[in-house]
């Protein structure tokens, strides 16, 4: 069996709790290398590249990140739900504007671009169960919001910004999105 060479993997996470802007006990996660999406985890183990206790623990952290999210929004229930309602607010205006599967497609599209920080959270955006506005972070660290999306005849703009919470202090890329010979949207070009 090949190893895999977790050092691309590897799970150096500081964690410094603060308090952010908004209500929000904000955790802003520092990571040396980001973590592999399940996705990416799941095919390097059917490739022989790592072993199970590999693969569990990746999926481990994963699994943590979730309980830490949920705990955070038990502790404040109030400021967790008006999140929620932000999230619902701008997806439904993405989707009234582009209709959902193509915004679907355009999460499912990002979620596959090499050393992408958020593809971590869009990873299972494909899947029709999941609402849409579970992927987008509108003040809660870390955001992702998508600023501007552009559907022309055979290519895909979108400007999204991510990473800190505060307004303008994120991290913002813009994307091309064409469609590959089997229709599906990969990203072509990117730009800081």
């Amino acid at each position: 069996m090949k190893q895999l060479n977790l050092g691309t993997f590897a799970p150096s996470v500081l964690q410094n709790r603060h308090h952010g802007t908004g209500n929000f006990p904000h955790t802003e996660t520092v990571t040396a290398w980001m973590i592999p999406t399940p996705k990416q985890i799941l095919a390097s183990f059917e490739r022989g590249e790592m072993n199970r206790d590999e693969m569990h623990s990746l999926m481990a952290m994963h699994a943590r990140e979730l309980i830490a999210e949920m705990e955070e929004d038990y502790q404040n229930p109030a400021a967790a739900w008006i999140e929620g309602m932000r999230a619902r607010r701008a997806a439904s205006r993405l989707v009234r504007r582009h209709g959902a599967r193509l915004l679907r497609e355009v999460l499912a599209a990002l979620a596959e671009v090499e050393d992408f920080p958020p593809a971590s959270q869009l990873w299972n955006a494909s899947h029709p169960d999941v609402p849409l506005h579970c992927f987008l972070r509108i003040r809660r660290a870390p955001v992702f919001r998508i600023l501007s999306l552009e559907a022309v005849p055979g290519e895909i703009q979108v400007m999204i910004e991510y990473g800190k919470a505060a307004r303008g202090e994120g991290t913002r890329r813009k994307f091309l999105l064409k469609r590959d010979e089997r229709w599906k949207l990969k990203a072509e070009k990117f730009s800081h």
